[in-house]
């Protein structure tokens, strides 16, 4: 059952007013949000992505609100791993916490911009090219074995900031100190940029490199565009509470990693059995698809996504708490 034009473009809109509407809040009111507030935009975020859920399903059907849902679900799990980059970019840039909130909010809003363009090339080329599951596939597959082993790569990331940073510096003028949160400010009697400015180009084009591997694996869910962008808009617009509602936790979860890396997994798996299953490659089966590969359904994706998240996290919670144990045991001011 295809999706109403008139559904997409009022969708599109609306979400576009609540990315204004909140990017406006932050602006009037800088501030470091507490744990209830940011519990409670989380909770909005989410129930807004379940609402529109249930509007799909209204309008469409059942499996295109379940594509939703699957697809959303996938984009919010990987996306929590941007949040351990962001955090060492804000501390690299020694953002003001008050100012945080504004930096991701056009960090993500940036981001959106630049995933669109990645969509609509990686629906094009699936229109065109289906045997690109199999390159899909094997991509996330290598991604998943590297996520698993993930000595150094956070710092990596910002290693490659700091290279995007010196191409910026060398081209923009650009102050040392922040100035509130403007984008101009006035050194000596020159008018320069502040450091804001490379902090949201930074924070935009990280999650763009993350998204290299998340983009890829929702095309697993549904090749439609809509419910790949939508997906990816209702995961990235809860991100920003999500960074302060964790806070220190993101120490704390270890083992997230090989949830993450599950998933990749599974998802590379699922990529190459639907490209055997839809094969058109002549040297594979003669051109012909590969019967006996089965196609993974839609919510066996979804509680795969969402075990292997609870199962990281609870893992990681209890280990976090032996650790304070042992601790608290080792530590004389304790015992004396």
């Amino acid at each position: 059952m295809e999706i109403p034009v008139w559904f997409e473009i009022t969708s599109m809109a609306v979400v576009v007013a609540i990315l204004i509407g909140d990017l406006l809040l932050i602006r009037l009111r800088p501030h470091i949000p507490s744990a209830k507030e940011s519990t409670l935009w989380v909770v909005f975020y989410v129930s807004l992505a379940l609402i529109f859920a249930g509007l799909l399903w209204a309008v469409s059907g059942g499996h295109t609100a379940g594509d939703f849902i699957t697809g959303w679900a996938l984009e919010y799990s990987l996306s929590i791993d941007n949040l351990f980059v962001f955090v060492l970019i804000m501390g690299q840039f020694a953002v003001p916490r008050r100012l945080q909130q504004q930096v991701l909010m056009i960090g993500i809003i940036i981001a959106l911009v630049l995933r669109g363009i990645f969509i609509l090339l990686g629906v094009a080329v699936i229109e065109h090219f289906s045997p690109i599951f199999y390159l899909f596939g094997a991509f996330l597959i290598w991604t998943a074995i590297r996520q698993a082993m993930p000595e150094g790569d956070h710092d990596d990331d910002v290693r490659r900031e700091n290279f995007l940073v010196r191409l910026i510096r060398r081209g923009v003028d650009i102050s040392d100190e922040y100035d509130g949160n403007r984008l101009r400010t006035v050194v000596d009697g020159k008018r320069m940029f502040t450091p804001m400015v490379i902090v949201f180009v930074a924070i935009g084009v990280t999650d763009l490199m993350f998204a290299v591997d998340s983009i890829p694996a929702i095309f697993s869910i549904t090749s439609n565009g809509f419910i790949v962008f939508t997906a990816n808009v209702f995961a990235l617009m809860g991100l920003r509470q999500l960074y302060f509602l964790l806070g220190g936790l993101l120490d704390k979860l270890r083992y997230l990693h090989y949830g993450i890396a599950v998933i990749l997994g599974f998802i590379g798996v699922k990529l190459i059995l639907h490209a055997m299953n839809h094969n058109e490659l002549a040297f594979i089966n003669g051109g012909k698809p590969i019967e006996w590969a089965p196609d993974i359904s839609t919510w066996a994706s979804l509680g795969v996504i969402v075990v292997s998240m609870t199962v990281a996290t609870v893992a990681s919670l209890i280990a976090a708490a032996k650790d304070k144990r042992a601790a608290a045991r080792d530590d004389p001011a304790v015992h004396g």
